[in-house]
């Protein structure tokens, strides 16, 4: 196994007792260093924590540390310039994925039993597929995102990350006032879409393919992707960073600052067009899932990429292409392992479900993850 430095930025002295908690460095620790991963904050210690950390130390879980990520979470990689590389301890080489990569990595070392994401564009179930943990996206708004530093405020999730699905329920519990678990239902009774499994690589499709198989009631849809949405969540990154990076613009990484002078440049015009895209795009999935409980989908198309290859920016659309979608609609969506594909490395289903049926999410998932192999 690879070193496993680059995982946590910070971690307290002494770890209270407790479920061991990683806690993404997006957010805020009271007395511990929190950076966003931005050189910016490099010394910023918060003095009070986020919303959705309190309600997890409250119900037994203790913070190991703060976990690594892509740097303000803007990318898909977790290949930070300013605090290194996040490894992925199930495939030496390979990236963890992100932007909550040091939340999965610290999962799959096994350093930590739960860990806290954000995801706003597949940020949980991208590091999720690639080091084959589990990784839950909620119905947006459902998680607080309060002492989170935002990335498109329209498009981000607050979510759990865990070994398995019993394990993100208990999390959402703590995260959820008034949260219920669903008891197990039966596949045999549940309707379900199964699309884009036709546009992964042939170890991961297989993979999905049998997965999906253990519903009687499937039918193939090519549902639809919401594509020309993209000028929404940069208007809003834009808003988020105009006044920081317009003071410290050498303080960014040449990545995300590339990408935030293109999120600058989006015009009112594009913004416009955009925003009437999403709002058609959730009008057309709600309509294309009307008679059907779930969806399932691979959550990547392909097995873990070489750091060489996750360098090319060409790559980052691919990686999102299955997961950003549930982003612009709000949906609630799982990242579940079903076995090894390319390389011999993990596979990951996603299981979607229209906003508001978290539980009914995690309640399949809970009864596939017995079903499918580790």
């Amino acid at each position: 196994m690879e070193s496993m430095d680059g995982i946590f930025l910070a971690r307290p002295d002494a770890p209270a007792g407790g479920i061991r908690l990683a806690v993404k460095d997006l957010f805020d620790t009271a007395g511990l260093t929190t950076t966003y991963g931005s050189a910016i904050f490099a010394e910023h210690v918060p003095g009070e924590t986020a919303a959705a950390v309190q309600r997890l130390e409250a119900a037994g879980y203790a913070n190991v540390g703060k976990t690594n990520l892509h740097e303000f979470a803007y990318g898909v990689t977790s290949m930070n310039p300013h605090f290194g590389w996040v490894p992925n301890p199930v495939a030496p080489g390979r990236i963890a994925g992100g932007s909550s990569g040091g939340s999965a990595a610290a999962l799959a070392a096994g350093l930590a039993d739960a860990a806290l994401g954000s995801d706003s564009g597949g940020s949980i179930r991208i590091p999720a597929a690639y080091c084959g943990i589990v990784g839950f996206k909620p119905t947006y708004g459902l998680v607080s995102l309060e002492g989170c530093w935002p990335l498109a405020p329209s498009y981000d999730h607050a979510g759990p990350m865990a070994r398995t699905v019993g394990d993100c329920v208990a999390m959402m519990r703590a995260l959820v006032d008034g949260f219920e678990p669903m008891p197990a239902p039966s596949l045999d009774d549940l309707r379900v879409v199964v699309a884009w499994t036709e546009n992964a690589e042939p170890g991961v499709r297989q993979r999905v393919d049998a997965a999906a198989a253990l519903f009687p009631h499937r039918q193939q849809l090519d549902f639809p992707r919401g594509q020309g949405h993209l000028r929404v969540f940069m208007r809003e990154i834009a808003e988020v960073h105009a006044a920081l990076f317009a003071e410290q613009p050498d303080a960014y990484g040449e990545d995300v600052a590339r990408k935030v002078r293109e999120c600058l440049a989006v015009t009112d015009a594009e913004f416009a067009e955009a925003e009437r895209v999403r709002a058609s795009f959730r009008d057309e999935a709600a309509q294309a899932l009307d008679r059907f409980d779930l969806l399932v989908t691979p959550t990547q198309g392909f097995v873990a990429p070489t750091y060489e290859d996750a360098a090319d920016d060409s790559l980052r659309l691919g990686i999102t292409r299955f997961t950003n979608p549930f982003n612009a609609l709000g949906w609630p969506a799982l990242a579940l392992p079903c076995g090894t594909a390319e390389h011999g490395l993990p596979a990951s289903l996603q299981l979607v479900a229209p906003g508001g049926a978290d539980a009914l999410v995690l309640a399949a998932g809970s009864v596939l993850e017995a079903q499918v192999p580790a």
